[in-house]
């Protein structure tokens, strides 16, 4: 008994406290388990009224056959029907089956429609005799399997890891959006129909895991409910929590290591350390960057470090699926610059256009520059592409016109970067921040309007958006004679917002600028926070539904470092010269 209330051993203690943490967990669990399965069965008491009209509504299977936990899950989905009809033939119509299994089960049936698909659209590739169309279903094919790879990633992992569930079944989601997208730049309508087709149910079905797992993370309260939890992701296990910095001029998030905050804050020591040297003049022991990427072992946990010299590296780059945690420094975003000139109008679709193009997770690049020559001429032509999660880009410079910057997916975070173009510049579905960047938009040709955003959200249960924090922009020329703008909708719920930044007085006093028509869907989400400056003045904005001049502090930090990223638990807290967030 004297153990009890005397002192004890510093590893008694930690034992004590690991079993009183794991008790603290096991209860947790067991507890949120019983909430779930009670809002369930209220789900299902609920919709009871509603099963006289579902067939009204075209549903295939008769509700009265459907199992009441698949008919309450359903009914939070985008696309009911095909929620009921792929799920009703897996679970018999008396089994209760917990929501965890029932995740499991949509994301099944989406890898088993998307594989149908693949072979198909595979097929097509076969009877192919224009390089175009060539073109446009090779880079389907790729987007595709990278939507299969995060579908898979998905149904592998747990519902602890909610918020990396959304970012992936988002980013699956964007990939099948991409995949049709392509055949409308290369002008091949037709093939377009033919594809769109086979990726219809893939799409539904994805779309409804997404919501599926949205809904349960709401109920479950996923970030305070995995505090409490103390989960950690399989992918993290190893890892010891970073301490936050306390640089006044620095911002970093947080899920980087504390080794890697300190490769970051230091060229210098980059390039001490750095597993290969680049250099053109033959004194490192590459002389392209491709060559070196190869070298780079694959899916390592481990830093692997490529020094790039100073010079103009000509030559498209790719860091590959497999490569995982590079890190990338040059000498200078003016010295170190991967140069390219692919583009849409020679017959290369814009997601394969890039110079380039990061595709392995846990990448991070400081000091490059990063540009396409094409020219505006030749309309998209994308000087960096990003689809990799929780990729990094610190001064860096990304020069280009049409389509400069493709935050394509996943999680990105970009600091102290100089972003150069024309049209629709900074564009994608990624969940992404840029933090203290420049922002310069360049003279068009000669009737363009130059627009900066162009973000890609299809779906309202995406976690993705464009969020732009302390930046300035500011003209590249003269843009006198040229109406810009802060973006206008791609897609039907397009996120962007623009807070506490500079904006000269060249930006268009309505602001945004309608995809077609002249408005934009009610169901978009633009939003401007105390920006300062001549052109920030939101008295003669566009008077759309979906447009929010007089956001509050609290709405405004939900899309900070903090709160928009860190919700999405891959980012965490970042220590910044001003107050947390905002």
């Amino acid at each position: 008994m004297a153990s009890l209330y005397g002192k004890i051993s510093e590893a008694e203690q930690a034992r004590l406290k690991a079993r009183r943490k794991s008790w603290r967990r096991i209860i947790t669990i067991a507890l949120s388990s019983v909430v779930l399965a009670v809002v369930i069965v209220a789900a299902v008491v609920g919709t009871q009224s509603h099963r006289a009209g579902s067939k009204k509504d075209g549903v295939g299977s008769d509700p009265s056959s459907l199992s009441t936990s698949v008919k309450a899950v359903c009914d939070v989905t985008l696309y009911k029907e095909s929620c009921y009809n792929s799920m009703s033939q897996k679970v018999k119509p008396n089994q209760f089956v917990q929501p965890h299994d029932l995740f499991k089960l949509s994301v099944m049936v989406a890898m088993d429609e998307l594989s149908k698909a693949s072979e198909h659209i595979s097929g097509q590739m076969k009877a192919m005799n224009d390089s175009a169309a060539a073109a446009a279903v090779d880079s389907c094919g790729e987007l595709l399997d990278l939507a299969m790879d995060h579908l898979n990633g998905s149904y592998m992992s747990g519902l602890d890891a909610s918020d990396d569930l959304r970012t992936w079944l988002s980013t699956a989601r964007t990939c099948l959006e991409t995949c049709i997208d392509g055949f409308d730049e290369l002008a091949l309508g037709p093939l377009k129909g033919t594809v769109k087709g086979y990726l219809k149910t893939p799409q539904e079905l994805t779309s409804n895991s997404l919501a599926i797992i949205t809904w349960i993370s709401n109920i479950m309260g996923s970030i305070k409910l995995r505090r409490l939890m103390g989960f950690d992701y399989p992918h993290k296990s190893s890892q010891v929590a970073p301490k936050p910095l306390h640089h006044k001029d620095q911002s970093f998030p947080e899920w980087l290591k504390p080794k890697d905050r300190k490769l970051i804050q230091s060229s210098a020591d980059l390039r001490k350390i750095a597993n290969v040297v680049v250099a053109k003049d033959g004194s490192g022991k590459y002389k392209t960057i491709k060559a070196a990427l190869k070298a780079v072992p694959d899916k390592s946990d481990k830093r692997y470090v490529i020094y790039v010299k100073k010079g103009v590296y000509v030559e498209n780059v790719r860091v590959e699926k497999p490569k995982w945690n590079v890190v990338m420094v040059g000498d200078g975003k003016d010295a170190t610059i991967v140069s390219g000139r692919l583009n849409v109008v020679d017959g290369t679709p814009t997601f394969q256009s890039a110079t380039f193009a990061v595709f392995g997770k846990g990448f991070i690049a400081r000091d490059m520059g990063f540009r396409n020559t094409a020219g505006p001429s030749k309309h998209q032509a994308v000087a960096l592409m990003s689809t990799a999660d929780q990729s990094v880009f610190y001064r860096c410079k990304f020069d280009a016109f049409q389509d400069t910057l493709y935050a394509h997916s996943n999680r990105q975070f970009y600091r102290e970067c100089d972003i150069l173009g024309t049209v629709d510049f900074i564009f994608g579905n990624s969940a992404v921040v840029l933090q203290t960047c420049n922002i310069r938009p360049r003279v068009p040709m000669k009737g363009q309007q130059d627009t900066i955003t162009a973000q890609g959200r299809v779906d309202p249960n995406q976690n993705t958006g464009i969020s732009i924090q302390n930046c300035t922009l500011w003209p590249w020329g003269d843009l006198r004679n040229v109406r810009t703008y802060l973006g206008r909708p791609w897609k039907n719920y397009s996120r962007t917002v623009y807070m506490t930044s500079l904006m000269g007085g060249f930006i268009d006093p309505k602001g945004w600028l309608p995809w077609t028509g002249d408005s934009a869907p009610s169901t978009i989400y633009y939003a401007e926070y105390k920006n300062y400056g001549s052109g920030s003045n939101t008295k003669n904005r566009v008077k759309w539904k979906g447009l929010r001049t007089n956001l509050s502090t609290k709405e405004a930090e939900k899309f900070t470092v903090k709160s928009f990223i860190m919700g999405d638990s891959w980012i965490k807290k970042a220590d910044v010269s001003f107050k947390s967030g905002l």
